[in-house]
């Protein structure tokens, strides 16, 4: 839940989702509250949201997420560079899917599926003068009750309970919070080089995510859900301040998956489409000489690209070695990242950290 009151909820890529306390103000019972996590639920379990993010901006939003985790806000960092609308912006398609999905969901745990429809069209009939910002992230797909009702026919027929008091008391304890200070770290400011701190301590700590795992400098941090589809490793100061103020990695490495949108097979055009979309978000980046080599990783055929880029820390370059590894499931990719004249002396942490790679079934 995030203390804000703005009538929203959203769950990113890789499964976290969030309510805003706005949204629990407005909801009439606790079924309506249980529609929109069971919709939210399905556009993870339906994969919407990593669609859109292998379009999105491949390098900022881990790093934003990062951020968000060192004390910077969530909802701010991602606001700030357009990035919340574009990961949540779902077709009508998507939301019928959501629907239906949620409604299955919702009677599973319990609750009457027409209440997520309901809250839909309450909102969308307060919205003529201002329109709440979970309706702009969630397109009406047509008539949600007629739509609901319809999925509710072919569920197995039960009785839903309510919990009118126990739903009113919690309205009055988010009603009462106060406003939100962060004690966390927070960013550090643009910076000349990584701290003598960030360097590999020759220590390495094992991670275990969904579908991967491989080993990492001890020294360093997981930033977000170690099950999500991607993740962030850096030390703590390798996530900077960058020039517009959002979160960037300036040393560490970027792990997660890209769906070209060509759906190729192949692994030097999928490499390509990823690169184009880096090169999108990134004008700076540019490839470097002698860039590309084939690898194998687990029998799985992969590339090893190096690009070149401005670091985040001031006046300085950025070389960034981009491992691409064809998978059943899309096209793992790490993305090392590190100062020009820093990156030689991470070449063996990096080679120990892609001898590492495991891929989960």
């Amino acid at each position: 839940m995030l203390n804000d009151k703005s009538i929203n909820a959203f769950a990113l890529p890789g499964g976290p989702a969030f309510v805003l306390t706005g949204l629990i103000a407005a909801a009439d019972n606790e079924a309506q509250i249980a529609g929109v996590l069971g919709h939210e639920m399905s556009h993870v379990i339906l994969r919407h949201g990593t669609n859109q993010a292998s379009k999105a901006n491949l390098m900022q939003i881990p790093a934003i997420l990062a951020a968000a985790l060192t004390g910077s806000n969530l909802l701010a960092q991602l606001t700030s560079l357009g990035a919340l609308p574009f990961l949540l912006k779902f077709s009508r398609a998507d939301e019928d899917e959501a629907d239906a999905l949620g409604a299955r969901l919702m009677s599973a745990a319990g609750y009457n599926p027409i209440e997520m429809a309901r809250f839909f069209e309450k909102l969308q009939a307060q919205g003529a003068g201002r329109m709440p910002a979970i309706l702009s992230d969630h397109p009406d797909p047509g008539n949600r009750v007629t739509a609901v009702e319809a999925e509710i026919r072919a569920l197995p027929q039960t009785r839903y309970g309510t919990s009118v008091g126990d739903f009113a008391r919690e309205k009055q304890l988010v009603a009462q919070l106060p406003p939100v200070r962060s004690n966390a770290e927070p960013l550090r400011a643009i910076a000349n080089a990584p701290s003598v701190s960030s360097r590999p301590s020759g220590g390495f700590k094992q991670l275990r995510g969904r579908e991967f795992a491989l080993s990492y400098p001890d020294n360093w941090q997981v930033f977000g859900d170690k099950d999500a589809a991607t993740v962030t490793i850096a030390p703590r100061d390798g996530i900077v301040q960058g020039p517009n103020g959002a979160g960037a990695v300036g040393y560490g490495a970027i792990v997660s998956y890209f769906f070209p949108e060509s759906k190729t097979r192949d692994i030097e055009r999928a490499t390509d489409e990823l690169i184009h979309h880096l090169h999108a978000t990134n004008p700076s980046m540019r490839a470097a000489s002698a860039s590309r080599r084939r690898v194998t990783v687990e029998d799985s055929p992969g590339l090893v690209t190096t690009l070149a880029s401005d670091s985040p820390y001031a006046g300085r370059a950025e070389t960034d070695v981009v491992l691409t590894v064809e998978r059943p499931e899309g096209v793992f990719y790490i993305i090392f990242i590190a100062p020009q004249a820093d990156f030689n002396s991470l070449q063996d942490t990096f080679d120990e950290m892609v001898g590492s790679i495991r891929f989960v079934n």
